[in-house]
């Protein structure tokens, strides 16, 4: 007899979420079809069956966009910040407001648990407009001058693993500091933030203000490209940002770029052990281990390492992957033939380098794109899964002796997003936290996130940063 306890299926309903056939571009505060009549479908990778048909932008199109924006600008910057407050106001009401059926698309266009979409990703998405609605007139009190204006025209490219979040991260900001923006969706996640442009015309936004562009990397790059373009935001690969960074040296754009990871979740032997399991697990596996800031590289005392590791085995083999859209499902669909086809290509490569792979058995369904939740151990600091970013359920086990090894080794990456580091000693926490080389270190947890936090890293994770006070910075001409 199983000792797991078995679920009875409990999925969230679709009816909640009414998706067009197709959709056209959001620029001006109109949908509208793209000049070269170029269309693309976007498939739910739980299942591959076509959502939609989603217009592609070409130059044209991103040349009337940027248009729209810089002509709106000019009011939408003149308005007293109270007055931009409550269109973020409004914004974030509608989003709280229609957040099933937001959570429940998420779900369905990305793969993700529609736990996570509902209970982590909506949340915070509304909490970033309240935030930054907060900020709109008090902008002479961020630290940034008396009197900080605006730059113009933002162009933004979010990335395909928090679809909806990121463009609250990104656009939130830059409407509170009197900026206007075009956005560019990433090519397997197209519809929240076409779903957005409708909340925006709900909120009675201004035309123009927000401009919505779906298509695949060739229209980012002529966004970041195009002259009257003022501030780039971009977050994804640290591939892409390298060229998006190449692109505008040499003119006066503003540019953030937040970019890959390859966290270490340090675990020394007077950890709490079940709470470090927990966050562990929730390091890796939430969003299928579709984060840039995820913990894939433990580094856990040697002295505790068996108990640890039969503890971490233990709390996978629980895990229930499969349909996105169960609410008991804690493991949802990969977001890509391609990312499927990287993640596989790089686990393959651990075994082949001589690190022992370990995943529970569960059964993956027949259609979609699926990866089991993946361990590692011996894996030493040369191997492929130490070092690149594998975006994917896959987590590398690494030992360590001293506090100062556990330094060594966690910094021991081109990359420099976050860290985890569990103890009880708030000493030693304090100490970590100063010789960690990473933007954000969190302590006895993982993955936590507030709009009033900065968020960034350093090295090829990017610099800037997004949240909080310091997130205004990126907006404002100071």
């Amino acid at each position: 007899m199983s000792s797991a306890f078995a679920y009875a299926p409990a999925p969230e309903s679709r009816a909640v979420v009414d998706i067009a056939p197709s959709y056209g571009l959001f620029i001006d505060g109109e949908f509208t079809e793209a000049a070269g009549g170029k269309v693309f479908k976007t498939v739910s990778p739980a299942n591959e069956e076509v959502l939609s048909e989603v217009a592609q932008a070409g130059s044209e199109d991103v040349e009337r966009a940027v248009k729209a924006a810089r002509k709106a600008f000019e009011k939408w910057s003149a308005l007293p910040g109270a007055e931009r407050a409550k269109y973020l106001f409004r914004i974030a009401r509608l989003i709280q407001e229609r957040s099933r059926e937001l959570a429940v698309l998420e779900s369905l266009d990305n793969g993700k648990p529609i736990r996570e979409s509902r209970d982590s990703d909506l949340p915070l998405v509304a909490a970033h407009f309240f935030y930054y609605a907060g900020w709109a007139d008090k902008l002479g009190h961020a630290g940034y001058g008396a009197d900080p204006k605006p730059l113009g025209v933002a162009g933004q490219v979010i990335p395909w693993n928090f679809p909806l979040l990121m463009l609250a991260w990104k656009i939130a900001p830059a409407l509170a500091c009197g900026n206007t923006v075009v956005l560019k969706p990433a090519e397997t996640t197209p519809l929240s933030a076409l779903f957005f442009a409708d909340i925006c015309r709900q909120a009675g936004l201004p035309k123009g203000v927000v401009n919505i562009l779906t298509g695949d990397g060739s229209t980012g790059a002529e966004l970041v490209a195009h002259p009257d373009v003022n501030k780039v935001a971009f977050t994804g690969s640290t591939e892409v940002g390298k060229a998006i960074a190449r692109t505008v040296a040499g003119t006066d754009k503003k540019l953030t770029l937040e970019l890959g990871g390859k966290a270490a979740n340090i675990v020394f032997d007077d950890a709490p052990i079940d709470q470090a399991v927990e966050g562990i697990v929730n390091g890796i596996f939430f969003n299928q281990g579709h984060v840039c800031c995820a913990g894939s590289r433990l580094l856990v005392q040697e002295s505790v390492q068996d108990e640890l590791l039969a503890a971490l085995k233990r709390r996978m083999s629980t895990l229930r992957v499969g349909d996105p859209l169960d609410k008991n499902t804690d493991i949802g669909a990969i977001n890509s033939a391609e990312q499927l086809a990287r993640i596989t290509e790089l686990a393959d490569a651990g075994e082949s380098e001589g690190a022992e792979r370990w995943a529970p058995s569960c059964e993956l369904p027949d259609a979609g794109y699926w990866f089991a939740p993946t361990l590692f151990t011996g894996v030493t600091q040369a191997h492929r899964i130490a070092q690149e970013e594998i975006f994917g359920p896959v987590l590398s086990v690494l030992t360590f002796r001293t506090p100062e090894e556990a330094v060594a080794k966690a910094n021991n990456t081109p990359y420099g997003l976050s860290a985890g580091v569990w103890t009880e000693k708030g000493s030693r926490i304090l100490w970590m936290a100063n010789k960690l080389r990473a933007g954000i270190v969190w302590s006895n947890t993982f993955n936590k996130f507030d709009p009033a936090s900065p968020f960034g890293g350093y090295k090829e994770s990017g610099f800037g940063r997004e949240g909080g006070r310091h997130g205004l910075e990126a907006y404002l001409d100071v």
